[in-house]
């Protein structure tokens, strides 16, 4: 069943030629940021629709809708409430079912939709290669490669600015199936910036070509203090191939 990432990182998988897959998914900040004496609590919500489209057997096209809300707060600029669209392409390369390897490669772009005088446009090109352990049912997948950002943002006063360092990294991903319709997931991006987060969690498949992930997505910078910034979020979503 074809996805375009695993939670966060993308896979080498790509959609079936006149295939589509429709997903959302929610992101509740777990735990939230207390209140002081001068602030409130404060918890941002993430929802992201996602639609993708298969345009040949190695060929994905689809977008993002991401939005997220801040309770007690800004999220970007003067507003609690941000809208990104974030257009993507997919090109799987090489693929060899007999050895279970695959690599593929894609760019992510990511625009603003409300408050873009305080926010520019910014995306990230990624290759990567997966390896399928052929033993027995319950063979693992691992997923690795390099990734870099693309933005023209070095205005230390725009809240993107923190995605000029670093602007390179590695991804890498595990798929570990323990039952025919489950499996253990983990997906890591490198780097403090705005795509570093590691999130294990697990995937269901469901009747109806349907697919449930859950997962627990922790910031790189999360434990660079003993608040830890709480830069911590739920991973849910829900997907479906049509």
């Amino acid at each position: 069943m074809a996805q375009s990432t695993i939670f966060n990182i993308p896979s080498t998988d790509t959609v079936s030629k006149g295939k589509g897959y429709a997903e959302f998914d929610f992101l509740p900040q777990m735990p939230g940021i207390d209140a002081t004496s001068t602030s409130p609590a404060v918890r941002t919500y993430i929802f992201n629709p996602r639609i993708l489209v298969g345009l040949s057997d190695k060929v994905e096209v689809g977008a993002n809708f991401v939005t997220p809300h801040t309770s007690g707060g800004n999220y970007c600029g003067t507003s609690s409430t941000c809208s990104y669209f974030q257009p993507n392409i997919k090109l799987k390369y090489y693929n060899n079912d007999d050895a279970g390897v695959a690599l593929s490669a894609g760019i992510v772009w990511n625009t603003p939709i409300n408050e873009r005088s305080s926010q520019d446009s910014w995306g990230y090109v990624y290759t990567n290669l997966s390896k399928k352990v052929k033993s027995g049912n319950y063979g693992p997948r691992f997923t690795a490669g390099p990734y870099g950002v693309l933005s023209a943002n070095q205005d230390v006063a725009k809240p993107t600015s923190f995605l000029s360092q670093p602007r390179a990294g590695v991804l890498l991903g595990y798929e570990q199936p323990v039952h025919p319709k489950a499996s253990i997931v983990a997906d890591w991006f490198s780097g403090k910036n705005g795509l570093g987060y590691f999130t294990p969690g697990v995937s269901f498949t469901l009747p109806g070509s349907g697919l449930l992930n859950i997962g627990y997505s922790v910031g790189n910078d999360s434990w660079q203090n003993s608040n830890a910034t709480k830069n911590r979020y739920l991973f849910v979503y829900y997907g479906i191939t049509f």
